[in-house]
């Protein structure tokens, strides 16, 4: 009921905020006698800002268009190289008609960015994937929103999420040998059981795993976000934050955790923030700051575009990760596509080198938590670790903004190279059968910078077939 009440309200909101945005417009229109007063100045200001807080926010494009590759700008075509009924795997792919910088792009390591589900979009990545494809070949987890996926298409677990997981892994081994994988936040977790899995088959791991702010042991300083976990029973959860999509999208009937719930809960962590933040929008409107009035807009379009997940992913989460800590306890055993269960045993990775990564300030996961998988992973050889603490950093800050590029990237891509295979002498790269001007794969891939080989590249076994929804 909630849901179809929340729906009415948008709709009953939608042409008011249509009108605010054309009276907002009506009073700077250059043809009004007084649009320049600063009187028109704070009427259109206040209508702009009702427009911006009444509105509705679609999923945001990645809009990267081109990115520099040693000083060269090189063209960016998105295209989805996988596409499961739950997610999306997302290739940016790089195009140069200039001979050396091809070459450049052609021996570039594959780098899979795993991003969040929960809540938003995977475009909150935008900044991390554009740093990245300077230097790496990027794919990327695009998650789809559950409200708009069929129940005919199934349910989805944090199992399924797992499972997704290894089969982009195992595609990414297939066109190239091997490949990194950067994890962000939440999918900290079903990364690393993921690889821990295939470890314990005796499966290719990755060549090395970076894990940034997420709740790998979320009994280490715990956050605001913890302690709801904890101070609420499972039941809680199921009774009060789970509701039916509504009929108007393609998901009729799904239970699903809504988007504008978790919205509410964002903006309920920092409300003077958000507050004081929309008030200096009002006063850069008003004073003709259009720069810090864009900005503004930008951050907010990704900020309030918010995705449902469903149930039964969001509610394991809470139990698996937040109330049991079966990862940290060793008591997780996740279903494979075949319905057998295998037990998370992250000591069974030995050749994937680690690197895990935290801001100073993060009020989402606290201090220790995303270092915790260095214990975890206690087989891995120390010459294959790294961890590191970012000062003054938020926990949007370790994969956004200033200090992702200034102080956090250069570790990522520098850690990434140092465990990449240097490319074989008589290896050569192998076009895959695209334009001729656009990166391809290659058996081997090369480094720009002196090698570790302590990871070799074998060829990974065919992937299991994926079970669509359900248990």
């Amino acid at each position: 009921m909630l849901y179809q009440l929340y729906e009415t309200q948008r709709a009953l909101l939608e042409p008011f905020a249509d009108f605010a945005q054309a009276t907002a417009k009506l009073y700077t229109n250059p043809l009004l006698p007084l649009s320049q007063s600063p009187f028109s100045q704070r009427i259109s200001a206040g209508f702009d800002l009702f427009y911006r807080l009444g509105k509705g926010y679609e999923k945001p494009a990645f809009g990267i268009a081109s990115v520099p590759v040693h000083g060269v700008n090189v063209t960016i075509m998105e295209r989805v190289e996988m596409d499961l009924p739950f997610c999306e795997l997302r290739r940016f792919k790089r195009f140069s008609d200039d001979p050396k910088t091809l070459d450049t792009l052609l021996t570039q390591p594959p780098v899979l960015v795993v991003a969040p589900l929960s809540g938003h979009y995977a475009t909150l990545l935008r900044d991390t994937v554009k740093s990245l494809l300077s230097d790496q070949k990027v794919f990327i987890t695009d998650w789809k929103n559950a409200r708009l996926v069929p129940q005919e298409e199934g349910e989805f677990h944090l199992d399924d999420y797992i499972n997704y997981v290894q089969d982009f892994i195992r595609y990414l081994q297939k066109q190239y040998g091997n490949c990194h994988v950067i994890s962000v936040c939440q999918p900290t977790v079903p990364v690393l059981a993921a690889i821990s899995l295939m470890a314990s088959r005796g499966e290719t791991t990755p060549l090395s795993m970076t894990m940034m702010g997420g709740p790998i042991d979320a009994r280490k300083s715990p956050t605001s976000v913890n302690h709801l976990a904890t101070q609420r029973s499972f039941e809680w959860f199921e009774n009060n934050v789970i509701h039916r999509v509504p009929n108007n999208y393609p998901g009729a009937g799904r239970r699903v955790y809504p988007g504008f719930l978790q919205y509410t809960g964002f903006v309920a962590m920092n409300p003077d923030r958000h507050a004081s933040s929309h008030y200096d929008y009002f006063k850069d409107l008003v004073k003709g700051d259009d720069a810090s009035a864009e900005q503004h807009r930008k951050f907010y379009d990704e900020y309030n575009a918010v995705l449902d997940m469903d149930a039964n992913y969001y509610l394991e989460t809470i139990q698996t990760v937040f109330q049991d800590f079966s990862l940290v306890n060793g008591t997780w055993d996740v279903r494979a596509p075949d319905g057998t269960l295998e037990r998370v045993r992250p000591q069974d990775i030995t050749t994937t080198a680690l690197f895990t990564i935290e801001g100073e300030l993060d009020d989402i996961s606290g201090s220790g938590q995303t270092h915790a998988a260095q214990d975890l992973c206690a087989n891995i050889p120390a010459h294959l670790r790294l961890q590191y603490d970012v000062m003054g950093a938020g926990h949007y800050g370790i994969f956004s903004g200033r200090r992702w590029r200034d102080m956090v990237y250069p570790k990522v891509r520098g850690f990434i190279y140092a465990h990449h295979p240097a490319p074989e002498a008589d290896s050569a790269p192998v076009n895959d059968g695209e334009l001729v001007l656009a990166e391809d794969a290659a058996p081997q891939i090369a480094q720009h910078s002196p090698p570790h080989t302590h990871n070799t590249a074998r060829s990974a076994p065919a992937s299991n077939k994926r079970r669509r929804g359900g248990r």
